[in-house]
């Protein structure tokens, strides 16, 4: 089977800057993106699974550790407002 390459209209090389360099072609497991003016090359599988695993980012959000208070430190409790809402003023 031949491969069958074909340009996308309007599309920016990301290496080089350049407008309608960039042709796509695939094959059984992923499509393929190049450029022919700077030889730039991306691939991607048909799938849509990684190459890859991903590693989860760390955040402050999945780190293990609590926050650190200072000695004495005491959290605030806030307690609403017992006038506010009220309609009689």
């Amino acid at each position: 089977m031949s491969v069958i390459k074909r340009f996308i209209a309007g599309a920016v090389c990301p290496r080089c800057g350049e407008m309608d360099c960039i042709r796509t072609f695939r094959d059984e497991e992923r499509e393929y993106k190049e450029c022919v003016r700077c030889d730039y090359e991306d691939s991607m599988r048909l799938d849509g699974e990684p190459d890859t695993p991903m590693e989860e980012l760390e955040t402050r959000v999945n780190q293990e550790k609590k926050p650190e208070l200072e000695e004495g430190a005491q959290p605030l409790l806030f307690t609403a407002n017992p006038g506010a809402g009220r309609k009689d003023h």
